[in-house]
């Protein structure tokens, strides 16, 4: 996760916890009090609002899966801004009715505050899940990363095998070429041995032929 939104989101959290405060302290006061409590609520509420922006920049500048998740929070962030501003109206709407304004500090304002803190529990554990969610999402884009790796060395060892297959053919092929070139010699030599066979047969028969004359012509006289 970015390390810019997690700083922006530290403050949000810090801020708005602190405005929370702020708000129940506001409800129970009167007059000038009252009305400097709120305008610090309103001008926190104006820097809440400024850090969701720049986390929302932040978020929509990253990659993809890690957008989605940080947006979520966004989303969880934004309605408990709402639920402060719902809050400083319930108390500025106190300062025209002072009946009003009792009623809200015994009632309402005790549901908008327990409200609030049912919200905030709800964003925290909506925050711990996104965060289990991005562990996830990291662990998830690791293994992807590892087997990526894992498949170009594989592809890496197949193109090795591939040229030592083709490096092979090649070999045979040659082999082949010198086989039937060996074998045309064979075939060659067999033939002139066939042939000066046929030549020293014929050479003896002439041979006994002239010996048998000779033998012939002495015995004869």
């Amino acid at each position: 996760m970015s390390n810019v939104f997690e700083g922006y989101e530290r403050q949000y959290c810090e801020l708005s916890a602190n405005l929370s405060k702020k708000c129940t302290a506001a409800a129970s006061l009167n007059g000038e009090q009252k009305k400097q409590k709120v305008s610090e609520v309103k001008t926190g509420i104006d820097e809440a609002e400024a850090l969701i922006r720049k986390m929302d920049l932040e978020a929509r500048s990253l990659q993809p899966n890690i957008k989605a998740v940080l947006l979520a929070k966004l989303r969880e962030y934004k309605s408990d801004l709402n639920n402060l501003k719902s809050e400083v109206k319930k108390i500025v709407s106190g300062n025209l009715n002072p009946s009003a304004r009792d009623e809200l500090l015994e009632s309402g304002m005790a549901d908008a505050m327990t409200a609030s803190a049912d919200q905030r529990s709800r964003l925290m554990m909506s925050t711990e899940r996104l965060n289990k969610t991005s562990e996830r999402v990291k662990d998830s884009r690791r293994t992807m990363l590892e087997t990526e790796e894992l498949g170009v060395s594989i592809l890496q060892d197949l193109h090795s095998q591939r040229q030592s297959l083709l490096h092979a053919h090649n070999t045979l092929h040659g082999v082949d070429d010198n086989i039937g070139k060996s074998k045309k010699i064979l075939t060659n030599m067999s033939r002139r041995m066939d042939r000066n066979k046929w030549i020293i047969s014929f050479i003896v028969f002439v041979l006994v032929v002239a010996i048998a004359l000779i033998l012939y012509f002495k015995l004869a006289k």
